[in-house]
Protein backbone atom coordinates (compact mmCIF):
# COMPACT_ATOMS: atom_id res chain seq x y z
CA UNK A 1 0.00 0.00 0.00
CA UNK A 2 2.87 2.03 0.63
CA UNK A 3 4.03 1.62 -3.08
CA UNK A 4 0.66 3.20 -4.22
CA UNK A 5 0.39 5.58 -2.02
CA UNK A 6 3.19 6.91 -3.17
CA UNK A 7 2.05 7.33 -6.67
CA UNK A 8 -1.00 8.69 -5.64
CA UNK A 9 -0.02 11.11 -2.98
CA UNK A 10 0.75 14.76 -3.92
CA UNK A 11 2.02 15.43 -6.91
CA UNK A 12 3.45 18.93 -8.96
CA UNK A 13 0.88 21.12 -11.14
CA UNK A 14 3.00 20.28 -14.15
CA UNK A 15 5.49 17.37 -15.30
CA UNK A 16 8.63 17.96 -14.52
CA UNK A 17 7.91 18.28 -11.43
CA UNK A 18 8.03 21.72 -8.83
CA UNK A 19 11.06 23.38 -10.90
CA UNK A 20 9.48 22.67 -14.35
CA UNK A 21 8.63 25.75 -16.94
CA UNK A 22 5.33 26.33 -17.70
CA UNK A 23 4.38 26.58 -21.75
CA UNK A 24 1.61 29.20 -23.02
CA UNK A 25 0.49 28.88 -26.57
CA UNK A 26 1.13 31.63 -29.10
CA UNK A 27 -0.67 34.93 -30.05
CA UNK A 28 -1.64 33.64 -33.01
CA UNK A 29 -3.80 30.38 -34.78
CA UNK A 30 -1.83 27.40 -35.83
CA UNK A 31 -0.58 26.72 -39.10
CA UNK A 32 -3.64 24.72 -40.25
CA UNK A 33 -5.74 27.75 -39.68
CA UNK A 34 -7.45 30.56 -41.29
CA UNK A 35 -6.47 34.07 -40.39
CA UNK A 36 -9.65 36.23 -39.22
CA UNK A 37 -11.75 37.81 -41.98
CA UNK A 38 -10.56 41.34 -40.47
CA UNK A 39 -7.11 40.41 -41.35
CA UNK A 40 -7.88 39.68 -45.33
CA UNK A 41 -6.90 42.89 -47.86
CA UNK A 42 -9.60 43.41 -50.55
CA UNK A 43 -8.25 42.91 -54.40
CA UNK A 44 -6.75 46.44 -56.03
CA UNK A 45 -9.26 47.78 -58.40
CA UNK A 46 -8.95 47.08 -62.27
CA UNK A 47 -7.91 44.20 -64.00
CA UNK A 48 -4.49 42.87 -62.68
CA UNK A 49 -1.40 44.32 -65.14
CA UNK A 50 -0.75 43.10 -68.66
CA UNK A 51 -4.67 42.06 -68.49
CA UNK A 52 -6.71 43.80 -71.63
CA UNK A 53 -10.85 44.32 -71.54
CA UNK A 54 -12.50 43.28 -74.52
CA UNK A 55 -15.74 44.34 -75.51
CA UNK A 56 -18.16 41.54 -77.50
CA UNK A 57 -18.53 42.85 -81.14
CA UNK A 58 -21.88 44.56 -82.10
CA UNK A 59 -24.64 43.02 -83.99
CA UNK A 60 -25.36 39.06 -83.54
CA UNK A 61 -22.77 36.14 -83.53
CA UNK A 62 -22.04 35.12 -87.16
CA UNK A 63 -24.22 31.98 -86.29
CA UNK A 64 -27.10 34.08 -85.33
CA UNK A 65 -29.88 33.97 -87.47
CA UNK A 66 -31.06 37.11 -88.59
CA UNK A 67 -34.77 38.33 -87.83
CA UNK A 68 -35.54 39.36 -91.87
CA UNK A 69 -38.15 38.05 -93.67
CA UNK A 70 -36.44 34.64 -95.65
CA UNK A 71 -35.63 34.42 -99.61
CA UNK A 72 -38.96 33.59 -101.47
CA UNK A 73 -39.19 29.98 -102.15
CA UNK A 74 -37.42 28.97 -105.45
CA UNK A 75 -39.40 26.47 -106.94
CA UNK A 76 -36.08 24.03 -108.75
CA UNK A 77 -39.17 21.68 -109.74
CA UNK A 78 -39.60 24.39 -112.64
CA UNK A 79 -37.85 23.36 -115.64
CA UNK A 80 -36.21 26.85 -117.50
CA UNK A 81 -36.98 27.47 -121.48
CA UNK A 82 -33.58 26.60 -122.49
CA UNK A 83 -34.83 28.50 -126.00
CA UNK A 84 -34.20 31.65 -124.37
CA UNK A 85 -30.48 30.54 -123.92
CA UNK A 86 -27.50 31.20 -126.43
CA UNK A 87 -26.83 27.53 -128.18
CA UNK A 88 -23.40 25.92 -126.74
CA UNK A 89 -20.47 25.98 -128.39
CA UNK A 90 -20.08 23.32 -131.65
CA UNK A 91 -17.23 21.45 -130.48
CA UNK A 92 -14.29 20.83 -132.69
CA UNK A 93 -11.48 17.80 -133.16
CA UNK A 94 -8.20 17.47 -132.59
CA UNK A 95 -8.08 16.53 -136.26
CA UNK A 96 -9.93 15.20 -139.64
CA UNK A 97 -10.77 12.10 -140.90
CA UNK A 98 -9.64 12.75 -144.24
CA UNK A 99 -6.85 14.51 -145.62
CA UNK A 100 -4.35 16.43 -142.81
CA UNK A 101 -1.33 18.16 -143.19
CA UNK A 102 2.46 17.69 -142.29
CA UNK A 103 3.14 18.86 -139.05
CA UNK A 104 6.42 20.97 -140.33
CA UNK A 105 4.05 22.70 -142.22
CA UNK A 106 1.67 23.76 -139.96
CA UNK A 107 4.40 25.27 -137.94
CA UNK A 108 6.15 26.88 -140.99
CA UNK A 109 2.72 28.64 -141.50
CA UNK A 110 2.22 29.77 -137.73
CA UNK A 111 5.69 30.92 -138.23
CA UNK A 112 5.01 32.73 -141.30
CA UNK A 113 1.57 34.52 -139.77
CA UNK A 114 3.42 35.68 -136.69
CA UNK A 115 6.05 37.34 -138.94
CA UNK A 116 3.51 39.11 -141.24
CA UNK A 117 0.67 40.91 -139.69
CA UNK A 118 -2.63 41.58 -141.76
CA UNK A 119 -2.89 44.08 -143.98
CA UNK A 120 -4.73 47.67 -143.45
CA UNK A 121 -8.18 47.72 -145.26
CA UNK A 122 -7.72 50.63 -148.11
CA UNK A 123 -9.99 53.01 -150.03
CA UNK A 124 -10.09 51.11 -153.19
CA UNK A 125 -10.26 52.66 -157.20
CA UNK A 126 -13.60 53.40 -158.79
CA UNK A 127 -11.96 50.64 -161.31
CA UNK A 128 -11.72 47.87 -158.72
CA UNK A 129 -15.02 48.56 -156.82
CA UNK A 130 -16.52 48.17 -160.59
CA UNK A 131 -14.62 45.22 -160.87
CA UNK A 132 -15.54 43.48 -158.40
CA UNK A 133 -19.26 44.24 -158.71
CA UNK A 134 -19.04 42.65 -162.33
CA UNK A 135 -17.37 39.49 -161.22
CA UNK A 136 -14.03 40.35 -163.25
CA UNK A 137 -11.60 38.96 -160.47
CA UNK A 138 -8.39 37.16 -161.75
CA UNK A 139 -6.95 34.32 -159.62
CA UNK A 140 -3.65 34.09 -158.65
CA UNK A 141 -2.09 30.95 -159.00
CA UNK A 142 1.09 30.42 -156.17
CA UNK A 143 4.04 28.94 -156.31
CA UNK A 144 2.36 25.13 -154.89
CA UNK A 145 -0.12 25.17 -157.31
CA UNK A 146 0.71 22.42 -159.47
CA UNK A 147 -1.19 22.16 -162.52
CA UNK A 148 -3.38 24.48 -165.36
CA UNK A 149 -5.21 27.10 -164.39
CA UNK A 150 -7.08 29.09 -167.43
CA UNK A 151 -9.73 32.10 -167.73
CA UNK A 152 -13.15 31.28 -169.29
CA UNK A 153 -15.19 34.24 -169.57
CA UNK A 154 -15.69 37.14 -167.39
CA UNK A 155 -14.95 36.20 -164.08
CA UNK A 156 -14.95 32.37 -164.77
CA UNK A 157 -11.90 29.92 -164.38
CA UNK A 158 -11.21 26.35 -164.81
CA UNK A 159 -8.20 24.34 -163.23
CA UNK A 160 -6.91 21.02 -162.99
CA UNK A 161 -4.07 19.61 -160.76
CA UNK A 162 -2.00 16.61 -160.62
CA UNK A 163 -2.36 13.77 -158.23
CA UNK A 164 -0.58 13.58 -155.45
CA UNK A 165 -0.12 17.27 -154.87
CA UNK A 166 0.14 19.12 -152.13
CA UNK A 167 -1.73 21.79 -150.88
CA UNK A 168 -2.12 25.15 -152.55
CA UNK A 169 -4.32 27.73 -151.95
CA UNK A 170 -6.01 30.00 -155.29
CA UNK A 171 -6.58 33.99 -154.14
CA UNK A 172 -8.80 36.50 -155.59
CA UNK A 173 -6.83 39.48 -157.24
CA UNK A 174 -9.11 42.05 -155.49
CA UNK A 175 -10.93 41.60 -152.85
CA UNK A 176 -14.85 41.00 -152.47
CA UNK A 177 -15.72 42.70 -149.38
CA UNK A 178 -13.93 46.50 -148.92
CA UNK A 179 -14.21 46.78 -145.16
CA UNK A 180 -13.79 51.30 -146.03
CA UNK A 181 -16.43 51.80 -149.21
CA UNK A 182 -18.66 48.19 -148.23
CA UNK A 183 -19.17 48.46 -144.38
CA UNK A 184 -23.05 48.52 -143.05
CA UNK A 185 -21.71 51.44 -141.11
CA UNK A 186 -21.02 53.55 -143.65
CA UNK A 187 -23.36 52.42 -146.25
CA UNK A 188 -26.38 51.46 -144.01
CA UNK A 189 -26.85 48.53 -145.94
CA UNK A 190 -26.26 44.93 -145.92
CA UNK A 191 -23.29 43.46 -147.82
CA UNK A 192 -23.00 39.98 -148.88
CA UNK A 193 -20.01 38.25 -150.79
CA UNK A 194 -20.56 34.90 -152.69
CA UNK A 195 -19.07 32.62 -155.33
CA UNK A 196 -19.54 29.15 -156.42
CA UNK A 197 -17.19 26.11 -157.70
CA UNK A 198 -18.37 23.17 -159.50
CA UNK A 199 -16.15 20.30 -159.25
CA UNK A 200 -15.88 18.29 -162.20
CA UNK A 201 -13.49 14.89 -161.06
CA UNK A 202 -11.68 14.15 -158.15
CA UNK A 203 -8.28 12.33 -158.41
CA UNK A 204 -5.67 10.65 -156.55
CA UNK A 205 -4.77 13.12 -153.52
CA UNK A 206 -1.30 13.53 -151.14
CA UNK A 207 -0.26 10.04 -149.88
CA UNK A 208 -3.48 7.87 -149.80
CA UNK A 209 -5.84 10.24 -149.59
CA UNK A 210 -8.63 11.11 -151.90
CA UNK A 211 -8.23 14.72 -153.56
CA UNK A 212 -10.25 17.39 -152.63
CA UNK A 213 -10.88 21.10 -152.19
CA UNK A 214 -12.34 23.72 -149.84
CA UNK A 215 -13.81 27.04 -150.53
CA UNK A 216 -13.41 30.08 -148.22
CA UNK A 217 -12.63 33.25 -147.52
CA UNK A 218 -8.92 35.05 -146.13
CA UNK A 219 -7.61 38.24 -145.24
CA UNK A 220 -4.20 38.95 -146.56
CA UNK A 221 -1.32 38.46 -146.50
CA UNK A 222 -2.24 34.29 -146.30
CA UNK A 223 0.13 31.37 -146.31
CA UNK A 224 -0.60 29.74 -149.52
CA UNK A 225 0.88 25.93 -148.73
CA UNK A 226 -2.37 25.97 -146.47
CA UNK A 227 -5.96 25.19 -146.62
CA UNK A 228 -8.06 27.84 -146.21
CA UNK A 229 -9.80 28.31 -142.74
CA UNK A 230 -6.10 26.42 -141.02
CA UNK A 231 -4.95 30.11 -140.35
CA UNK A 232 -5.51 33.23 -138.88
CA UNK A 233 -8.00 35.50 -140.90
CA UNK A 234 -9.34 33.17 -142.48
CA UNK A 235 -12.95 30.49 -142.53
CA UNK A 236 -13.88 27.71 -145.25
CA UNK A 237 -15.91 24.85 -145.67
CA UNK A 238 -13.26 21.69 -146.92
CA UNK A 239 -15.10 19.29 -149.12
CA UNK A 240 -13.39 15.91 -148.11
CA UNK A 241 -14.82 15.93 -144.31
CA UNK A 242 -17.72 18.56 -144.74
CA UNK A 243 -16.53 20.38 -141.82
CA UNK A 244 -15.95 24.27 -141.01
CA UNK A 245 -13.01 26.13 -140.18
CA UNK A 246 -12.51 29.15 -138.77
CA UNK A 247 -8.99 29.98 -138.03
CA UNK A 248 -8.95 26.09 -137.30
CA UNK A 249 -5.46 24.61 -137.73
CA UNK A 250 -6.99 21.12 -136.13
CA UNK A 251 -10.25 19.27 -137.16
CA UNK A 252 -12.41 21.64 -137.67
CA UNK A 253 -16.13 21.15 -136.49
CA UNK A 254 -19.20 18.96 -138.10
CA UNK A 255 -20.80 21.12 -140.21
CA UNK A 256 -22.60 19.88 -143.61
CA UNK A 257 -21.66 16.17 -145.87
CA UNK A 258 -18.51 15.84 -148.12
CA UNK A 259 -18.45 17.68 -151.75
CA UNK A 260 -19.08 14.89 -154.33
CA UNK A 261 -17.86 15.20 -157.79
CA UNK A 262 -20.39 16.74 -160.31
CA UNK A 263 -21.40 19.07 -157.39
CA UNK A 264 -21.74 22.96 -157.68
CA UNK A 265 -20.79 24.33 -154.32
CA UNK A 266 -20.90 27.95 -153.16
CA UNK A 267 -20.08 30.00 -149.66
CA UNK A 268 -20.87 33.64 -148.82
CA UNK A 269 -20.39 36.15 -146.11
CA UNK A 270 -23.19 38.62 -145.27
CA UNK A 271 -22.74 41.65 -143.08
CA UNK A 272 -25.27 43.71 -141.30
CA UNK A 273 -25.17 46.51 -138.62
CA UNK A 274 -25.68 44.50 -135.40
CA UNK A 275 -28.72 44.29 -132.93
CA UNK A 276 -26.89 46.52 -130.29
CA UNK A 277 -25.22 49.52 -132.11
CA UNK A 278 -22.22 49.83 -131.55
CA UNK A 279 -20.37 53.35 -129.59
CA UNK A 280 -18.83 55.41 -131.75
CA UNK A 281 -16.84 57.21 -128.82
CA UNK A 282 -15.38 53.68 -128.38
CA UNK A 283 -12.26 52.32 -129.54
CA UNK A 284 -12.83 49.07 -132.43
CA UNK A 285 -11.62 46.50 -129.57
CA UNK A 286 -14.75 47.53 -127.57
CA UNK A 287 -17.50 47.88 -130.01
CA UNK A 288 -19.77 45.05 -130.90
CA UNK A 289 -18.36 44.65 -134.50
CA UNK A 290 -21.06 43.68 -137.83
CA UNK A 291 -22.97 41.02 -137.46
CA UNK A 292 -21.75 38.45 -140.35
CA UNK A 293 -23.73 35.61 -141.13
CA UNK A 294 -21.65 32.66 -143.01
CA UNK A 295 -23.60 30.00 -145.58
CA UNK A 296 -23.22 27.28 -147.19
CA UNK A 297 -24.83 26.08 -151.17
CA UNK A 298 -24.96 22.57 -152.94
CA UNK A 299 -26.27 22.58 -156.06
CA UNK A 300 -27.95 26.47 -156.19
CA UNK A 301 -30.08 25.77 -153.01
CA UNK A 302 -28.90 26.78 -149.43
CA UNK A 303 -27.41 24.43 -147.33
CA UNK A 304 -26.26 25.53 -144.29
CA UNK A 305 -24.56 28.31 -141.86
CA UNK A 306 -23.73 30.07 -138.99
CA UNK A 307 -22.73 32.94 -137.30
CA UNK A 308 -19.59 34.43 -137.08
CA UNK A 309 -19.71 35.40 -133.54
CA UNK A 310 -21.25 32.54 -132.27
CA UNK A 311 -20.34 30.99 -128.79
CA UNK A 312 -17.11 29.85 -128.83
CA UNK A 313 -14.94 27.08 -126.88
CA UNK A 314 -12.83 29.21 -124.72
CA UNK A 315 -10.20 26.58 -124.66
CA UNK A 316 -9.69 25.40 -128.32
CA UNK A 317 -11.66 28.21 -130.29
CA UNK A 318 -9.08 30.94 -132.26
CA UNK A 319 -11.57 34.00 -132.10
CA UNK A 320 -12.36 35.56 -136.06
CA UNK A 321 -10.03 38.00 -135.95
CA UNK A 322 -9.79 39.53 -139.26
CA UNK A 323 -13.09 38.16 -140.35
CA UNK A 324 -15.86 40.61 -138.66
CA UNK A 325 -15.76 43.62 -141.29
CA UNK A 326 -12.52 45.17 -140.09
CA UNK A 327 -10.31 43.65 -142.87
CA UNK A 328 -10.77 43.44 -146.48
CA UNK A 329 -11.90 39.83 -147.74
CA UNK A 330 -10.60 37.39 -150.80
CA UNK A 331 -12.04 35.11 -152.04
CA UNK A 332 -9.81 31.56 -151.70
CA UNK A 333 -10.03 27.62 -152.79
CA UNK A 334 -7.64 25.18 -151.68
CA UNK A 335 -6.77 22.42 -153.43
CA UNK A 336 -4.47 19.11 -152.76
CA UNK A 337 -4.20 16.27 -155.12
CA UNK A 338 -5.50 15.56 -158.56
CA UNK A 339 -8.78 17.48 -159.20
CA UNK A 340 -10.39 19.31 -162.21
CA UNK A 341 -12.69 22.11 -161.22
CA UNK A 342 -14.80 25.67 -162.31
CA UNK A 343 -14.88 28.64 -160.10
CA UNK A 344 -17.11 31.31 -160.84
CA UNK A 345 -17.56 34.82 -159.30
CA UNK A 346 -19.87 36.07 -162.21
CA UNK A 347 -23.51 36.34 -160.68
CA UNK A 348 -25.19 35.55 -163.76
CA UNK A 349 -23.69 32.05 -164.39
CA UNK A 350 -24.17 31.04 -159.74
CA UNK A 351 -26.58 28.48 -159.31
CA UNK A 352 -27.88 30.08 -156.18
CA UNK A 353 -29.72 33.91 -156.95
CA UNK A 354 -29.58 36.13 -153.88
CA UNK A 355 -33.60 37.11 -153.38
Amino acid sequence: MGFFKSLKGNHPDAIGGENSQTYHPPPHPPPSQPYPQEQYHAPPPGPPPGRIEYLPPPGAPPSHKSEAEPPPYHDWTVIPDTALLPPPPSLGHEASPAGNASLSDADRAHDWCRAYSLLRPYQPAAVHLASVENGNIELVKPREYQGSLSKTGLGSWKGSTIPRGGDACLLGSLPCYFAVPDSPLVTGMKKTIYFEVRVLSYGVGRGGDMSSLALGWCALPYPTWRMPGWERGSLAVHGDDGRRYVNDTWGGKDFTGAIQAGQTVGLGMEFAIPDTPPNYGSSPEQSPGLKVDVFFTRDGVKDSGWCLHEELDAQNDLGVDGLDGQFDLYAAVGIFGGAEFEINFSRSKWLWQPS
